[in-house]
């Protein structure tokens, strides 16, 4: 199919509060898409339903082959393997190098030839502009560095999507640009990418689809009206 994510008439409560009310769009492969939305209203809450860290409780997420409502604890690990997840919840390893981050990474997901390992580490570093940075612990890397750091680990696996929440949050505006740039450069390659953010200004240099989350509805906006 063309879709890689599709909501249909998803609502998702916490509590008794309606955070998602009847929400359905399709994700297409190789899109670049912004989720956008005032802060507490429930992006990452939708971002949690895509690899099924929360299912929904009305309606159907379907993500690559997989529903999640019915996918079983022992599917989530290869429907992970097809998702590219940077999180603040997914932090790297403290005590282990960029370089055993990554092997890490790729052991966990049933990576077994030490050669092919190796060699897809390389990759990915050269991709994000780590090369240099291998033997470096996180806590050695300036922001920017460690946000690279982190989507290289979700681009182990080839993701068909690289779902992103407020990747640049954290970052002042050249590491920001950097890491746009990054993004583009991923999905220019074939790789879609969808990122919850409320930085505007960022948008603005970097257009794409935006999807806008607002009372628990979905809306497509230009980039127009969401400056407006």
């Amino acid at each position: 199919s063309m879709y890689i994510v599709k909501f249909e008439n998803v609502v998702k409560k916490y509590q008794e509060k309606i955070i998602l009310n009847n929400v359905s769009f399709e994700l297409e492969k190789g899109s670049f898409t912004y989720l956008v939305g005032r802060t507490g209203v429930g992006k990452s809450t939708l971002l949690k339903l895509i690899y099924a860290d929360l299912k929904p409780d009305a309606g159907k997420v379907y993500v690559a082959d997989y529903e999640i409502s019915k996918i079983k604890p022992s599917e989530i690990p290869y429907l992970r393997r097809k998702l590219g997840i940077v999180f603040q919840n997914f932090e790297l390893l403290e005590d282990r190098t960029i370089e055993q981050n990554l092997h890490f990474a790729l052991v966990a997901t049933g990576w077994k030839d030490r050669k092919k390992i190796l060699q897809r580490i390389t990759q990915v570093l050269m991709k994000v502009g780590l090369s240099a940075r291998q033997n470096a612990y996180p806590y050695q890397l300036s922001g920017g560095e460690r946000q690279r750091a982190v989507i290289a680990r979700a681009l182990l696996n080839n993701p068909l999507i690289l779902i992103a929440d407020e990747p640049t949050g954290n970052l002042g505006p050249e590491a920001s640009d950097n890491i746009m740039k990054l993004l583009q450069n991923i999905n220019k390659e074939g790789t879609a990418v969808f990122m919850a953010t409320h930085e505007y200004e960022l948008i603005k240099k970097f257009p794409a689809d935006i999807l806008k989350l607002k009372d628990g509805k979905i809306h497509n906006i230009s980039t127009d009206q969401l400056l407006a």
